[in-house]
C-alpha cells in the first residue's frame, strides 16, 4: 500500500534578471538529500486560515485550500529569509535583522505560526505575490510522498535571501537554462520535479517576446 501524499508547497523565486533560486538538501535529509531543490516543505496545521484575514490579500486560486499558499510563504521565510509581505498601507516592509531571526526560529520550532507573526506585526500578505503554475504529486513507487502546488515569486523589493544553514548547505542563483546544462554535465544533482519546472521556465524565456519577472498567473504552466 503506498503511502498518503502530504499536501506540500514549493515556491520559485526568481530576481530581476530572470534568474532562479536554488537550495541544495543536506546528505543526511530524509527526503532528496544532496540535491538542489527550490525552497518549499509540507504544508502544517497552521497554515490553516481562520481568523486571520485581514492579514491577507488578494486574489487566489479557489481550485485548492488557502493553506498552500501561507506554507509557501511560510517556507519562504524560514528556509531563506524571504518575506512577502508588506506594511498594512501596502508600503514596502523590511524586517530588522534580529527579529526576523528569532522569527524564523520560533517558525521553525513551531513556536508561533506564520499568521500569528504577520499579526504581530501587522503586516499583510498579498496571495498574487504568488503565482500558481502548476501541481505535482510524489509517484506512488515512493515512501515519502507530497502534493504539491508549485508557485513562482518575484524577488521583493530591497530584500536579499539569508539560506538557513541547518536546512541548506549551497544556494545559488543561476538561469533555468544553466542550471539544467549543469544538470546534464554532472554538475548540479536535480530531482525529477525541479528539472521539469526548470525546462517549463527556460521554454518560456527563450519564446518570444522572452517572458520577464513581472510575469501573470498564466505564463508557466506545468503540465503533468
Amino acid at each position: 500500500m503506498s503511502a498518503i501524499p502530504r499536501p506540500a508547497s514549493t515556491v520559485v523565486l526568481m530576481n530581476q534578471q530572470s534568474m532562479v533560486y536554488l537550495t541544495k538538501r543536506p546528505e543526511t535529509m530524509k527526503f532528496m538529500a544532496g540535491v538542489y531543490v527550490f525552497p518549499g516543505g509540507a504544508v502544517d496545521k497552521g497554515d490553516e486560515v481562520q481568523d486571520f484575514q485581514n492579514e491577507i490579500v488578494g486574489n487566489r486560486n479557489e481550485y485548492f485550500e488557502l493553506a498552500y499558499y501561507v506554507a509557501a510563504a511560510r517556507e519562504l521565510f524560514e528556509e531563506v529569509g524571504i518575506l512577502l509581505c508588506s506594511a498594512e498601507d501596502g508600503s514596502v516592509f523590511l524586517m530588522d535583522l534580529e527579529k526576523e531571526r528569532e522569527y524564523r526560529r520560533q517558525l521553525i520550532n513551531g513556536e508561533l505560526t506564520f499568521l500569528q507573526m504577520l499579526k504581530n506585526e501587522r503586516l499583510q500578505f498579498n496571495l498574487e505575490s504568488l503565482h500558481y503554475f502548476g501541481h505535482i504529486i510524489t509517484p506512488n513507487v515512493s515512501r515519502i510522498r507530497f502534493d504539491t502546488r508549485f508557485f513562482i515569486a518575484q524577488l521583493p523589493e530591497g530584500q536579499l535571501p539569508k539560506p538557513d544553514q541547518k536546512e541548506i548547505s549551497d544556494a545559488k542563483w543561476i538561469s533555468p537554462a544553466d542550471a539544467l546544462s549543469e544538470y546534464h554535465n554532472g554538475k548540479m544533482p536535480l530531482p525529477p520535479p525541479t528539472i521539469h519546472t526548470l525546462k517549463t521556465i527556460a521554454t518560456h524565456q527563450s519564446s518570444e517576446p522572452p517572458i520577464m519577472p513581472k510575469f501573470n498567473s498564466n505564463d508557466y504552466k506545468l503540465l503533468f
